[in-house]
Formats: structure tokens, sequence, C-alpha cells
């Protein structure tokens, strides 16, 4: 009995942390509601949506990622992290006009020899990628996506989205996917502060109370 206690219990830990590390930052009313690049695999396994409130213009918020990916804007995490296992990321710490265009089609680096698709864009807006990350010659046993939501908010700050959701092609997908969120988790959560970090350092008209609300 004592043991089954334990395991009940050491389950719903689990259970909790998973929601938890999965849905950082978002709202209820975020986590229920379609965005952009969802109709892309309806039947997704597995959905992350991690967010946070920016004390700028949607504006000063979309440039830095319409430049993201290797050999660009980097992606504002842990570039050291990243290019121990040879990414050659540098996150970068302006917004550079030869990186702003992207269109649907275009490959968004995430190592050098290893890129994301462009699945949709909507300048201002979204941008959703779409691929997987190969195993050595072995496809990705998943079809994923990744979209970038930018919500303009009535006091002038600006919600930034982040969604993963990926779609199992092999019985054994969950094997690879579910330990990988975790790395997820904490290099999105980093990603989300490095933009609105950024973000806000080039955005100064932003009301005092707004500003209050992203901390």
């Amino acid at each position: 009995m004592r043991s089954l206690v334990l395991g009940t219990a050491s389950a719903a830990v689990v259970a909790l942390a998973r929601r938890s590390y999965l849905h950082w930052g978002s709202t209820e009313a975020e986590l229920a509601t379609a965005l952009p690049g969802d109709e892309l695999l309806p039947n997704a396994n597995v959905t992350a949506t991690r967010a946070t409130t920016i004390a700028a213009a949607p504006d000063a918020v979309w440039p830095w990622i319409a430049q993201l990916g290797q050999g660009r804007g980097g992606f504002y995490t842990y570039d050291f992290l990243e290019n121990l296992v040879g990414c050659d990321i540098h996150s970068a710490d302006q917004i550079v006009p030869d990186w702003q265009s992207i269109a649907v089609g275009d490959e968004v680096r995430l190592h050098p020899e290893i890129g994301l698709r462009v699945a949709r864009i909507d300048p201002g807006t979204a941008m959703v990628l779409r691929g997987g990350v190969p195993m050595g010659p072995v496809a990705p046993p998943y079809d994923f996506t990744w979209a970038f939501i930018v919500h303009a908010q009535e006091d002038g700050t600006t919600r930034l989205l982040v969604r993963e959701r990926y779609e199992y092609t092999r019985r054994w997908s969950p094997l690879l996917v579910e330990p990988v969120q975790l790395i997820s988790f904490i290099m999105s959560e980093r990603m989300l502060r490095g933009i609105k970090d950024r973000a806000q350092r080039t955005e100064v008209c932003i009301p005092e109370r707004a500003r209050e609300r992203a901390k």
C-alpha cells in the first residue's frame, strides 16, 4: 500500500513538473487558443506553449524574430552550450537589416548542416518553422512545427508566444521527444528572456505600469 501511495505521488509530481515546463509563462486562455501553424500538425502528440510579456511594441519585437537562425541573429539562448555541439551560434545584440527578409520556403538553420523550413510567415505577427533534427542518416521520427507569435496588448506591451508541436511517426518517438522537452524548456525560457531584454532596450516609450506588468 505504501509503495502504491508513493508511486501515485511521484507520478503526480512528474505530471505537475511536465505541465510547468511545457506551459511556462502561458495563460490558460493562450493554451486553449489555436495559433498559426497548429493547422500543419492537427494530430500533434505533444504541444509546448511558452510565453512572456515584453514592455515594447510589436514592431520592436518582430525584428529579433525575423533574424533568428545560425549564421544570422542566433537564438538568444546559451550560445556556449549550443557551440559545444558545433552549432556555431552567435546571438546578435542588434538588429541587422540584411537579416530581416524571410519568406516561406527559406531555411532557418539550427546548425551549419541542419535547418528548418519556413512554413508560414505573417510579417510582424507570426513565423512558423517546420522540420526536424535527423539522427545521422536516419530521418527524425517525428514531424515538428515551431511557431513564434507576436500579440499586441492594449497597454502597449507585447505577448510573445513560442509553440512547439510534435507529431510522432514511429512507435518509439516518445523515447526521444519526451526527454528533450526539459532541454527545450531551458533553451526556450532563455530565448524568450533574450528577445525580451533586447526588445525592451530598443523601446523606451512604454508607460511605467506596462513595464511593471512585464517584469
